[in-house]
């Protein structure tokens, strides 16, 4: 028997049920508990994540170094351009902008409350042309 029944990813930020939202609609998801200070989601291939409230909380300042990136998370994608317009729909914004031109294997992104996440292809297995 295993000791730990499951595990998930929990993000501290100042409205859990504002983040929460975010997050369900970018991996049509759903809600799976509330409390009035955390909301649970899982996302449609199971990914479950968890928002408590902090209300002082402060966000992630990546890439500056003052309170830099502690943790962030990967989602893989097959179009980063249609899910980073679903990002920004959301609320979400870009945080890796230096080329913006042509295709990436992975984009960064902070979430509404400030928190980071990557959208990533899955790496081609064969060398990188050019």
């Amino acid at each position: 028997m295993a000791l730990v029944k499951a595990g998930l990813v929990v993000l501290d930020c100042a409205e859990p049920e504002k983040l929460a939202v975010f997050y369900k609609e970018l991996l049509e998801g759903e809600e799976t508990d509330a409390t009035a200070n955390r909301v649970e989601i899982r996302g449609a291939d199971g990914f479950r994540l968890a928002f408590r409230r902090d209300v002082n909380a402060t966000p992630p300042s990546w890439p500056r170094p003052e309170n830099s990136l502690q943790a962030h998370i990967d989602f893989v994608v097959d179009d980063l351009d249609a899910v980073e317009r679903k990002v920004v729909e959301l609320g979400g914004r870009p945080l890796e902008t230096k080329d913006a031109s042509g295709p990436y294997e992975q984009r960064g992104y902070a979430d509404p409350a400030g928190h980071s996440f990557t959208l990533r292809t899955i790496t081609p297995t064969a060398p990188k042309q050019g």
